[in-house]
Formats: C-alpha cells, sequence, structure tokens
C-alpha cells in the first residue's frame, strides 16, 4: 500500500481533530452522537435513541 503524501496526511490530520472536537463538544453539552461501528450506525451518549444504540448485539 503507497504512503500517502505529506498533504493527504496533513488533512487526514486535520478532520481528525475536527471530529475528535465535535464529539467532546457534543459530550460536554449532553448531546448524543451517532458513530460507526461495526459496519453500521450506532448512537451514543446518555440521549441516545434505543433505536440506534449498541444494545442490540
Amino acid at each position: 500500500m503507497n504512503k500517502p503524501s505529506e498533504e493527504t496526511q496533513k488533512i487526514l490530520e486535520s478532520l481528525q481533530r475536527a471530529v475528535t472536537a465535535a464529539l467532546d463538544k457534543k459530550k460536554r453539552l449532553g448531546q448524543y452522537a451517532v458513530i460507526w461501528q461495526d459496519g453500521r450506525p450506532v448512537a451514543i451518549g446518555e440521549d441516545a435513541p434505543a433505536s440506534l444504540t449498541d444494545d442490540k448485539k
């Protein structure tokens, strides 16, 4: 597999920081977030709708 270019690596790191910040903000505000886990969307957080939580496994 080819190593990403320096520019691509910088873009990826920037996106990772932005997502981390957004998830942190949602957590501090008490909001749930929807993430991709095990090939499907899963809601995380205390107020997450039961239809999207990972409890069904």
